[in-house]
């Protein structure tokens, strides 16, 4: 069952928020533009006010589309212990273990990253200007999703331990208030080896932070729980929201863990786009600044991707026949 289902079934209301909020989504994709190569950072840069709002479609999209939710997350506790050390590394063999529609049911954003980025390096390799930059985008928004914790459990929004309201008060409105203090210097993009395996280790080390986030709040609740809400107006309407000073008091117990999951989601959404780039053969993105294929050059393209990919397979076919 879909989270969405879920969320129905546990109140008949959603009980989660956008991911990372639209404000964190935005800045991340923004900011990944910096850390890119000067051969890349020119068609970026030209398009980064594209790269920043469309960041957000994918959240737009997963209350209407069937299959948009799963993308978002990884509910690890529902596969046991050190699930995110044995769960199946690639999407062919975790459907021969499990099937396609457990799997969905449980969330695959670590597989869909992998997805996105051949989708991606398959744009660069036929200089689709337009494809690059909503891929680039979009792929940005569901690497962010796996550095927040709590998009790798069930509890996704402290349902199960009566902390109804964590999942927005951690990753929207702590980077709200307090991304001006951040320091995003992160360096400048990698190049990664293995795009599949690196998305395993953000996801297993984002895991490791779940237990912090839902016991530190239960903690101060504990202690400070008459202090969490106050009311604030926004525009014409007056809302409830947690106050400033239990988020300040939050914020410092996590000892900067929303900062460091902000620094390594912009690391790893520029080396990202960086490594399909590379993968793609390096393709000269000053020269797609201004143009725009016709779709002809766009059809004969990939018909010539195609076949190179059916050439490939064959070459591997014969070489494991051999071995």
């Amino acid at each position: 069952m879909y989270r969405l289902s879920k969320a129905i079934l546990l109140g008949g209301i959603l009980l989660f928020s956008c991911s990372w909020g639209f404000f964190a989504h935005q800045k991340i994709n923004r900011l990944s533009v910096f850390i890119l190569p000067p051969e890349m950072i020119g068609f970026y840069k030209k398009n980064i006010q594209y790269i920043a709002e469309t960041a957000v479609n994918p959240d737009r999209r997963r209350y209407a589309v069937a299959d948009e939710a799963p993308r978002h997350y990884i509910d690890l506790d529902d596969y046991g212990d050190s699930a995110a050390y044995k769960l199946p590394r690639y999407w062919k063999d975790a459907v021969e273990k499990y099937g396609e529609d457990s799997l969905q049911a449980h969330g695959i954003v670590p597989w869909h990253v992998y997805r996105m980025y051949f989708q991606l390096k398959e744009a660069f390799t036929i200089r689709d200007p337009d494809r690059i930059l909503r891929l680039s985008a979009e792929l940005g928004h569901y690497v962010s999703d796996a550095h927040v914790p709590l998009h790798t459990t069930s509890n996704y929004d402290g349902q199960q331990t009566g902390q109804s309201g964590i999942h927005g008060f951690w990753e929207s409105r702590l980077p709200e208030l307090y991304f001006g203090e951040y320091d995003f210097f992160v360096g400048k993009a990698e190049y990664i080896k293995n795009v599949q395996l690196a998305m395993w280790q953000v996801i297993a080390t984002t895991a490791q932070k779940k237990d912090s986030v839902l016991l530190i709040e239960k903690r101060l609740f504990e202690k400070e729980g008459s202090k969490k809400f106050n009311f604030e107006t926004k525009g014409r309407q007056t809302v409830k929201v947690v106050s400033e000073e239990y988020a300040r008091q939050y914020h410092q117990l996590l000892n900067g863990m929303v900062e460091r999951q902000l620094r390594a989601s912009i690391k790893m959404t520029g080396s990202i786009w960086y490594t399909a780039w590379i993968d793609a053969g390096q393709p000269d993105l000053k020269a797609l600044i201004n143009y725009r294929p016709t779709e002809e050059e766009l059809k004969k393209r990939k018909e010539e991707l195609l076949l190179w990919k059916q050439q490939t397979q064959k070459a591997r076919e014969h070489e494991h026949e051999e071995n």
